[in-house]
């Protein structure tokens, strides 16, 4: 799993966490609130591996944007 993807839609997450070989000490995602809806709605087995793009933590609808090759 590509942890600087969003679980829900695979758009790059904006996580600074996921995107530093050492830890961080701010980045948007620490202080999200996250929609528990939308952590419900995903497959247990992509909880807790990497962060929600900023959209997706708000319950946004997915963006339609193919994600970015890396």
């Amino acid at each position: 799993m590509n942890t600087s993807q969003c679980p829900r839609c695979g758009q790059r997450n904006q996580c600074v966490q996921a995107e530093s070989a050492t830890p961080v000490s701010d980045c948007w995602c620490f202080s999200a609130g996250i929609d528990p809806a939308v952590l419900d709605n995903l497959p247990p087995e992509q909880r807790n591996r990497a962060c929600l793009c900023p959209r997706c933590a708000q319950g946004l609808v997915p963006s339609t944007t193919p994600p970015a090759a890396d």
